[in-house]
């Protein structure tokens, strides 16, 4: 499958985001970061737990929060193309 191009109702979009996965060699932990998304970052006592423990930061950065519009403002939605 090529780009998503919108969305439909029932249709899945994924989109991929580089993690990079390391070693803390002082703590003997294993760190995970996306360098695309500042301060989305995770770790864990393996490199399995700290990829995991990314996904779980990934889907949670891009979970909406409320917003409190000024009177007049509109809150609209935008994709990635």
């Amino acid at each position: 499958m090529q780009a998503c191009r919108g969305f439909l109702i029932g249709y899945r979009c994924d989109m991929k985001f580089r993690a990079v996965v390391e070693l803390d060699q002082e703590t003997g932990r294993w760190s995970a970061y996306f360098p695309e998304l500042p301060g989305c970052a995770t770790a864990g006592d393996t490199e399995a737990e700290a990829i995991s423990n990314a996904q779980d930061a990934l889907e949670l950065w891009f979970e909406p929060v409320p917003v409190e519009l000024q009177q007049g403002a509109k809150l609209v939605e935008l994709s990635l193309r």
